[in-house]
């Protein structure tokens, strides 16, 4: 009989595959080395809390949408197939502005793509089946995806994706319901302030993630841009034009960075 020889081992002890790579666990790939398993009571809490949180605001959309001239229905039909506060407070803002429908559109199409790099990230992560991507992606929106991404393992970032997107949409649809029924009775939306609640929501959300001087940069340019063009521009355009924040960073960058990839001496 043939000797059967142990398998090789890393540095860390862990067994190797054949081709080299550690042999790790099934769902620790998004864990860094020493760091402890979470368990998942504690991903359920932390999931229900952004989810309770920020579901609550969606009466604030509800109110804001009635106010700026949509009806019961359309206002729930736009929070249960569209689902991304920040394009639906986009939508209705510019409508209640007067702004041109296509126009308005355009800007809460326009910010609900940044989902779609949001997907990209979060597929490799969860890793769900084919027959469940579709569903899943409705619920890959700025808070599950934070969530998602502050999980160790895989199995925790399954169970804080499902459990906050479940929690947000359930609250977010019957909040934005009671919302564009008690329209009537709220009054003028501008006086209560609600249609800054979900912008500022979003900000909430936002700030955490520009780490790097970066996308503090881009971020602050966009708001500028945003800001100074809108008592020029039609309602909706500015925040069009905010996107042209990024490639002027880039561009920027790109002169200041030599042909060998070295930064430029600014002396």
């Amino acid at each position: 009989m043939a000797e059967q020889t142990a398998p090789p081992v890393i540095g860390d002890g862990t067994p190797s595959r054949p081709d080299g790579a550690p042999n790790r666990p099934e769902g620790t790939s998004n864990r860094p080395e020493g760091a402890p398993a979470k368990p998942d009571a504690a991903v359920v809490r932390d999931a229900l809390g952004v989810g309770v949180a920020v579901g609550l605001s969606g009466f604030a959309f509800g109110v804001t949408s009635a106010g700026s001239g949509l009806s019961v229905l359309q206002t729930c039909v736009l929070s249960l197939l569209v689902f991304t506060g920040a394009s639906q407070f986009a939508l209705v803002g510019a409508l209640a502005a007067g702004g041109n429908p296509f126009t308005a559109a355009a800007g809460a199409f326009f910010l609900g793509t940044r989902n779609a790099f949001y997907g990209l990230r979060l597929s490799q992560l969860l890793a769900v089946p084919k027959a469940v991507r579709p569903f899943a992606a409705h619920w890959v929106i700025d808070e599950t995806t934070a969530v998602s991404l502050a999980q160790p393992t895989r199995r925790a970032a399954r169970i804080g994706f499902t459990v906050t997107g479940l929690t947000l949409y359930v609250l977010w649809n019957a909040t934005t319901l009671l919302g564009a029924l008690g329209a009537e009775a709220i009054g003028d939306t501008a006086a209560w302030g609600l249609d800054a609640a979900g912008p500022a929501v979003f900000l909430a959300l936002l700030a955490p993630m520009l780490k790097s001087a970066t996308e503090r940069a881009t971020a602050g340019i966009a708001v500028l841009l945003g800001l100074g063009l809108l008592p020029v521009l039609p309602a909706g355009v500015p925040v069009l034009a905010a996107a042209l924040a990024a490639p002027l960073v880039l561009w920027f960058q790109g002169r200041r960075i030599g042909p060998a990839g070295r930064e430029k001496d600014s002396r």
